[in-house]
């Protein structure tokens, strides 16, 4: 960061809850906003969280986002802001998949590790919410397959012809537990480690290498455009 450029920002607007975090002087500061409608919710949520800190956008020196997937509007309102904020303020961009970001929780628990440990062939399967009967689907086993945007039985299907152990972190509808639509048959990730948490969107913000495609959206679902039709 810039000298006196002393304020990391931490966004994630792809989907609800909106959340901000940000860091000053060593403390961390945080607020969050239900709703669809980030581009309604951050400026003023961001003026909220500048007012407790006691900073100004002048001060930011640095910001990490999260660059998807998610809702269209969410993800290109953070990129245009880091955009700008970049151009005018010389900020330091660095940006993550959602997945990675519940990877980057996940691989440090105790239960994953001690799946490792056990099972040193298996994966980290990430598994989120998108749309009705629709999931987002990353798999971390080295073969960088990508992303992939299924629906519900494809999801399924894929988990279970994936040829080693599983360990899944992730999300169901409203921020729930996978536990119903995965039955039992993976062994999961707390619940606190598949929901961002400030200090750890922060952390990833040191991360020099998240500053190749900081601004590059990862979309997945194209606008308005659904796999599975409602009935």
């Amino acid at each position: 960061m810039q000298s006196g450029k002393n304020v990391i920002l931490a966004m994630d607007t792809s989907a609800s809850p909106l959340m901000l975090a940000l860091e000053k002087d060593g403390k961390i500061y945080s607020v969050r906003r239900k709703g669809i409608k980030q581009e309604k919710l951050l400026f003023p949520a961001l003026h909220a969280l500048l007012d407790k800190a006691g900073a100004s956008l002048e001060d930011i020196g640095r910001i990490f986002l999260i660059r998807g997937p998610g809702r269209f509007t969410g993800i290109r309102i953070s990129l245009t802001f880091a955009s700008m904020m970049k151009y005018l303020n010389q900020a330091d961009v660095r940006g993550a998949t959602m997945f990675e970001a519940v990877r980057f929780q996940t691989q440090s628990s105790r239960a994953f590790q001690a799946f490792r440990r056990q099972h040193p062939q298996g994966a980290l399967a990430v598994v989120l919410h998108a749309f009705r009967e629709e999931y987002f689907l990353q798999i971390f086993d080295g073969q960088n397959a990508g992303p992939a945007w299924l629906s519900r039985e494809e999801l399924l299907q894929r988990l279970s012809q994936y040829g080693q152990p599983l360990f899944v972190a992730g999300l169901d509808k409203d921020g729930t537990p996978l536990t119903d639509l995965l039955g039992g048959r993976y062994p999961l990730a707390d619940m606190r480690f598949c929901r961002l948490q400030p200090a750890n969107m922060l952390a990833m913000s040191a991360d020099e290498s998240l500053r190749e495609n900081a601004l590059e959206p990862l979309y997945l679902k194209p606008a308005r455009f659904e796999l599975v039709q409602p009935v």
